[in-house]
């Protein structure tokens, strides 16, 4: 049985100091450019103190209040997949020397032990997720496994979700229930802690914690089921992949074709989605080259070009492909949908499409 501890909040100084101690870089929630993102984090001064996000189709905006809570607030735009699988990054090199003769080097990744705090139970998830793409099948890829073994994650509950927000839907969240080394539930007054790991443990015992009163796991109880009872948007729950299979030729394939930018807004800022191109980068002497791996999306033109064809020459096809992926066949592929539901791809879609309307409509469980 995990054990779980409190921590007052005028200690929270104290988890940084720790994990600083023992090598770690702290990554935490930090305002930026009218966004929460993850920075470098030495002092919790730092932290979004009293802030708070609005999160609607195609809308974020962050305001403040005199509320103490520093991670009272839904998500940013990142998640955990940039720490993870790089947007960019050399794989290999080759250099020609004076003879002519051509010597390939692999490419390894810089890897610093790396703390991230503030994690949500989708994030964890999306981890999970990506994971089995990158760890879990016939080859394992490399450079994911290194930062991956590098990561210590503090998740935080849940409890203030966006109104885009639907984890509850997928069984993913708000709260988090495995994956964390260190999880965080903020009160007014501190953070009930648990330790999820070994690695957590060693954290957990160096923290200057209290016995957790009855009355703090009460609240705490109270908070995870309102923040879950007041998710509007849900994804069909009943034959969501044969339905949306089934429904190929929907004419809302079209409807939503029709305002989609294919900016690839949405699959940038998915925790989950991991299609990448490889580029050749040539130096101008012609004497060496790296070959890089980068971010891809579905939505742009060269993703579906094969010899000469493009297979998805249009929006409706490329949505269709994204929404089907990552709601159907990713379901056959890997045993598990491929949506977490933190509701990024509604909140950062400058044309405010609303994946789980579309969903709801293409498989018959919506307004038309």
């Amino acid at each position: 049985m995990k054990q779980t501890q409190f921590l007052q909040r005028q200690d929270l100084q104290a988890l940084i100091d720790v994990l600083i101690a023992e090598g770690y870089s702290c990554l935490a929630p930090q305002v930026r450019d009218g966004a929460i993102v993850y920075d470098v984090l030495v002092d919790v001064s730092h932290l979004p103190v009293g802030v708070h996000d609005q999160q609607l189709p195609g809308k974020y905006h962050l305001n403040r209040s005199r509320s103490l809570r520093s991670f009272a607030w839904a998500n940013g735009p990142q998640a955990l997949k940039p720490l993870l699988f790089s947007a960019s990054e050399v794989l290999w090199s080759a250099e020609r020397d004076a003879d002519g003769k051509i010597s390939f080097v692999q490419a390894k990744p810089v890897v610093q032990k790396t703390a991230v705090i503030g994690v949500r139970s989708c994030d964890l998830a999306a981890m999970r997720i990506q994971d089995q793409v990158f760890l879990e099948q016939e080859y394992q890829d490399e450079n994911y496994q290194a930062r991956r073994k590098a990561l210590f994650t503090v998740a935080v509950n849940c409890s203030h979700p966006a109104e885009t927000c639907f984890c509850a839907s997928t069984g993913d969240g708000p709260t988090a229930k495995s994956g964390y080394d260190l999880l965080l539930t903020e009160l007014d007054d501190g953070f009930l802690v648990t330790a999820g790991s070994e690695a957590g443990m060693q954290i957990f015992i160096q923290l200057p914690l209290d016995q957790a009163s009855d009355q703090q796991h009460f609240v705490a109880g109270e908070q995870a089921l309102h923040a879950e009872q007041v998710q509007t948007r849900k994804l069909p729950q009943a034959g969501l992949v044969e339905k949306l299979l089934a429904n190929l030729e929907h004419p809302r394939w079209q409807e939503v074709a029709e305002r989609c930018l294919s900016c690839g807004n949405c699959t940038m800022v998915c925790p989950t989605c991991f299609c990448h191109k490889e580029t050749e980068q040539p130096q101008l002497d012609g004497h060496a080259t790296e070959h890089l791996r980068e971010w891809d999306s579905c939505f742009t033109q060269g993703h579906s070009y094969i010899h000469g064809t493009l297979i998805r020459e249009d929006t409706e096809k490329r949505y269709r492909q994204w929404m089907t992926h990552k709601l159907a066949t990713w379901v056959q592929q890997f045993g598990n949908s491929g949506c977490v539901g933190c509701g990024r791809c509604i909140s950062w879609c400058p044309a405010a499409i609303d994946l789980t309307e579309e969903a709801n409509v293409i498989a018959g469980g919506g307004k038309e």
